[in-house]
């Protein structure tokens, strides 16, 4: 038996390694080249002191000394990777940056197999890869895309599961952007495609509680990432979306999200348009369209992924509201116009 660890590190780069059982994760760690901070390997310094995100673990508080790590923190989900033994997958965070650490980033390389307009905002695309048993992610991570013939890159979230054959991605055709120009004029099926990552700290946390998401333009991608992860690893909680977008034509992909909620009783979701002149039936933007009893007095997790200006406002929003929720996860984009 072996788990899958992720490694989140400071600068937003993932590591992923494999821990076998009765390995700890810094034993795992340095057997695959990964020096995340460690010192006595005793648990008596706290030196590889980090958070576990999700996932179950054996570290005995006999395992360790509490000049190390606290009885509180313990509780809270730290952890001395040092001692500790997985029991599962799991997430964590490493209060180190991952050059620190000497992780390298990964890089892919793969053949445009799928790529499709699927309205004059949004493009659909699909990369086959060389090796796709290497590719892992958390559902909700980006990759750097490299754009063919250039220097430059563009990051896109998957809204593919990380455990497809093939990645896919979801993302906005800016007129004379160089990745839109690419992709809309010259990509040919077969064309070599590399991209680097995966990065980011948006990603599916477990559901513990009901759980919104708010999605703006092709912020959608990540959430059909994280839905269909969800189809696969089943759901205890209801998860209710609103998808927003500025003209009716921006609105794409709503067969899969209808998909789901025809399959699945734990899922519901609302669509807007901001737009004066949309012939929609809900106009006007996320926030005024979520359900009271979505945000469960408070005791919701919300995911949000669109541009500055929505993540500011849905900020304003809960700050006005003086709702907290219990965990609030945001992606920020500004796309390129270049």
């Amino acid at each position: 038996m072996e788990y899958n660890i992720a490694l989140q590190f400071e600068d937003g780069v993932t590591g992923f390694i494999k821990c076998e059982a009765d390995e700890t994760v810094a034993e795992a760690a340095y057997r695959q080249k990964f020096n995340i901070p460690v010192d006595c390997l005793d648990g008596a310094c706290g030196t590889c002191r980090c958070h576990c995100e999700s996932g179950s673990y054996d570290m005995h508080p006999d395992m360790y000394i509490e000049d190390a790590l606290t009885e509180a923190e313990a509780a809270e989900g730290y952890v001395l990777t040092c001692q500790m033994i997985p029991e599962s997958d799991c997430v964590i965070k490493v209060p180190s940056s991952s050059e620190a650490c000497k992780v390298g980033k990964s890089t892919f390389k793969g053949k445009l197999q799928q790529l499709n307009v699927l309205s004059e905002s949004t493009i659909h695309f699909g990369v086959d890869i060389e090796n796709p048993d290497a590719l892992v992610f958390l559902p909700g991570q980006y990759v750097n895309i490299s754009i063919p013939d250039s220097d430059e890159t563009r990051s896109y979230s998957f809204s593919s599961v990380p455990s497809a054959k093939q990645a896919e991605f979801v993302v906005r055709n800016i007129p004379n952007g160089k990745m839109s120009t690419f992709l809309s004029d010259i990509a040919q099926i077969g064309q070599d495609i590399d991209f680097e990552g995966p990065f980011g700290s948006f990603y599916l946390r477990p559901l513990v509680r009901p759980t919104l998401f708010l999605a703006g333009g092709t912020g959608i991608a990540p959430f059909l990432s994280m839905l269909k992860s969800l189809e696969v690893a089943g759901v205890h909680h209801p998860v209710n979306m609103v998808y927003g977008v500025t003209n009716d034509t921006d609105l794409v992909e709503i067969a899969k999200l209808e998909e789901v909620k025809q399959n699945h009783a734990w899922f519901d979701y609302r669509t807007c348009v901001a737009s004066e002149d949309s012939s929609h039936e809900r106009k006007g933007y996320v926030t005024s369209h979520v359900e009271d009893e979505w945000l469960n007095g408070g005791d919701v997790d919300v995911y949000l992924c669109g541009p500055l200006a929505m993540v500011d406002a849905v900020s304003d929003w809960l700050d006005a509201s003086q709702l907290k929720p219990s965990n609030f996860y945001y992606e920020k984009f500004t796309p390129s116009e270049k």
